[in-house]
């Protein structure tokens, strides 16, 4: 039985619509959290968050996806358990604020508010060919950037130690 008091949880976040190197990208990530004994959550849809819970399913990982509409039916075909939501993109807060670290691969706008939220919640995150942020006269955003998916899951678990 899964004991989520001690079960880490670790969010994949990306876009929608992805290139092929960010699919290959997050099913790798997925592989890697699965190998790990972490579960993934993410929005549960396509794109990045299908590719990373194909991964993770590859491994007999678990994968949650955090639906934004009506219905669990509109969950990717890798999400072990679908939380329907019915909030839209709203349900990026509680993707975020279900992990224990982020890995963000590219991304859209999406992305970017879940990155937001990551930061307001003091989560770490890891990056992997997506965003740069900085306001004008700060220093950069603190998203620590990797260069493969094995350094990226490396990191986001050494973060939550």
């Amino acid at each position: 039985m899964l004991n989520t008091t001690k079960q880490k949880f670790i969010a994949v976040i990306g876009g929608s619509q992805a290139t092929p190197a960010e699919l290959a990208a997050a099913e790798q990530v997925g592989r890697e959290l699965a190998r790990a004994g972490v579960a993934l959550v993410c929005g549960g849809m396509g794109g990045v968050m299908e590719a990373a819970c194909k991964g993770a399913r590859l491994e007999d990982g678990l994968t949650i996806g955090i639906l934004p509409g009506e219905s669990r039916l509109h969950a990717n075909e890798y999400v072990t358990i679908p939380i329907v939501t019915g909030i839209g993109h709203a349900r990026n807060l509680t993707v975020i604020k279900s992990a224990h670290a982020v890995i963000a691969i590219g991304g859209s706008y999406g992305t970017l508010s879940e990155i937001g939220h990551a930061l307001q919640s003091g989560l770490p995150i890891i990056g992997l060919g997506t965003w740069t942020i900085y306001r004008k006269g700060t220093e950069k955003i603190p998203i620590i950037e990797v260069k493969t998916p094995a350094e990226a899951v490396k990191t986001a678990l050494e973060m939550t130690r």
